[in-house]
């Protein structure tokens, strides 16, 4: 199946907080989107694997994307690595997508800058015919995106654009609640962490409206291009 979009992200919840709004937009405008969760996210303080499989399924509904895989390349301890390389270049010839989505290029987890140089490789080398993958035993063809685009986390990072994501913001916060053991619950018996708090909640509130501010609407979601964006004409600039 070929994809227009597919977003890349080191732990389940990461598109969630960063990017669905932008994803949620384009499956409305008629784009084919999918996931791909680099780990399990099972170092997460709150929860569990199966848990968090199931949040993320549930996550899945409320965004719409068509496919979500799981790589399991170990929450934490993954690496830039060739076997971790390779994992994600089989994806990308998987679902041939246009646009790739990634982790931001710094941040406080760690797991996010590496997984975002680690995506980042993946889709140069995925271009190279030298390069043999098999998937279910058969060849790959070799294929490279158009763009990559970094979403930004939790870290402030000044972006190269905004997308304007009012309308989705409502299903933002619906897909981010479906991971209803990592985030604020005023019942939870569970560790509290950074991003338990109802000030968290506040937090992505208050950033969206940041972004948004920046391109005179209520709510955006940011983003970071490693390569030059190509424009017909500068009409074509909002």
């Amino acid at each position: 199946m070929k994809l227009d979009i597919l977003a890349f992200a080191a732990h389940p919840d990461d598109i969630e907080l960063a990017c669905s709004g932008t994803l949620i937009k384009h499956i409305k405008n008629g784009s084919k989107v999918g996931i791909v969760d680099l780990t399990e996210g099972e170092l997460g303080s709150r929860g569990n694997r199966k848990l968090r499989y199931e949040e993320a399924a549930n996550a899945s509904k409320t965004i719409g994307n068509i496919i979500r895989e799981n790589l399991n390349l170990g929450d934490g301890f993954f690496e830039v690595e060739e076997k971790s390389l390779l994992k994600v270049v089989e994806m990308i010839r998987k679902y041939q997508p246009e646009i790739v989505l990634c982790n931001a290029i710094k941040d406080r987890h760690p797991d996010h800058g590496r997984g975002s140089e680690l995506v980042k490789r993946a889709t140069f080398l995925s271009g190279l015919v030298k390069i043999e993958t098999n998937l279910a035993g058969k060849p790959q063809d070799k294929w490279r995106p158009k763009q990559v685009f970094h979403y930004i986390q939790d870290e402030y990072i000044e972006p190269d654009f905004v997308i304007d994501i009012t309308n989705e913001m409502e299903a933002k916060m619906k897909s981010i609640q479906a991971y209803s053991s990592q985030f604020y619950n005023p019942d939870s018996k569970e560790p509290q962490t950074p991003i338990s708090s109802q000030e968290f909640m506040d937090f992505l509130d208050g950033r969206a409206r940041q972004f948004g501010r920046t391109i005179g609407v209520k709510y955006g979601e940011g983003f970071t291009s490693s390569n030059p964006i190509s424009v017909k004409s500068l009409n074509d600039i909002q």
